[in-house]
Parts: structure tokens; C-alpha cells; sequence
């Protein structure tokens, strides 16, 4: 399978919510991404710095919801293996839509680009929202960077 360059482009979200979403590689997104994962996973949930930033990064395509001003409120981020992680919506924009908006666009990447499972690793407190979106729990709950998760997978139709 060929591979397009990935470029930065800007994609609507459902007017409703007013923001709008960048997607393309870390070099591009970086600043942005980085913001909403240091204030909810470093600064709100406790996580070591150190953990939030990995290799996988640089090889994965980036999801970033921007308000009317250009200032994040969220991201995420989805591996060529299928794994969607990193995702996070700034306390004060959650419950707004915001989340599922980034986890559609990631799985329409997903769609787009051939793949037939999706998986991640959920917080406990997450896994109705995944559920709600085609994802199920499977496994034991397990401890990641101190905060109890269990790993959830979504199966994508084959287009024929």
C-alpha cells in the first residue's frame, strides 16, 4: 500500500461545538498536543512528565480540536498498528462533544487507511465513553503510569 505525505489540514467539526480540528504529523502539531496533554495528563491526573512524551509520537498521525481563537482543547493520536492513544480533552471543554468529534476523525483515518481493528487502552472512567463509540473491553484492568486502564478494541468493516 502506498502511502500519501502527511499535510497538516483543517477538517470542520459539527458547528454545534464551535471548534475546529487539525490533523497531521507531530512536527506540525506538536505545540498544540502537547498543551492539552500536559495540563490533563501531567497536571490534572499526575502522570511523570517523562512518560507523556514517547518514540511513537514522531510515526503517529496527531488530532488536535482548536476553539474559535486557535487555543487547544483537545487531542489524539492514532498509530500504523491501529493503537489510538493520547487522548485528551482539557477539563473545562469536556462534555461538549469534543472527544467524540477527535475519536470520529481518528477512526475515519483509520478507515481510510485499510485498517480492520482499532485498540486502545481506556481509564476505567473513559470506558463508557468508548463503548458508546463501537469499542469493547476486553482482559483484565491493569495499571499504566499509575491510573487503572483496560485495553478495548473496535473491529472496522472491510470495504469491498
Amino acid at each position: 500500500m502506498r502511502r500519501r505525505a502527511q499535510t497538516a489540514r483543517a477538517v470542520r467539526a459539527p458547528p454545534s461545538l464551535e471548534v475546529s480540528l487539525r490533523v497531521g504529523d507531530w512536527k506540525q502539531l506538536r505545540a498544540w498536543a502537547l498543551a492539552v496533554r500536559y495540563a490533563v495528563f501531567v497536571k490534572e491526573q499526575g502522570i511523570p512528565a517523562n512518560l507523556e512524551i514517547d518514540e511513537q509520537d514522531a510515526l503517529a498521525v496527531h488530532v488536535v480540536a482548536l476553539d474559535p481563537c486557535g487555543a487547544p482543547l483537545g487531542t489524539g493520536r492514532l498509530l500504523a498498528d491501529g493503537h489510538i492513544g493520547r487522548m485528551a480533552v482539557l477539563r473545562g471543554a469536556r462534555g461538549q462533544g469534543i472527544g467524540a468529534t477527535l475519536l470520529h476523525t481518528l477512526v475515519a483515518i483509520a478507515k481510510s487507511r485499510g485498517m480492520q481493528q482499532l485498540r486502545l487502552h481506556a481509564q476505567l472512567g473513559a470506558i463508557s465513553f468508548y463503548e458508546k463509540e463501537g469499542f469493547t473491553a476486553i482482559g483484565p484492568q491493569y495499571e499504566e503510569a499509575g491510573i487503572l486502564h483496560r485495553t478495548m478494541v473496535r473491529h472496522l468493516p472491510s470495504e469491498v
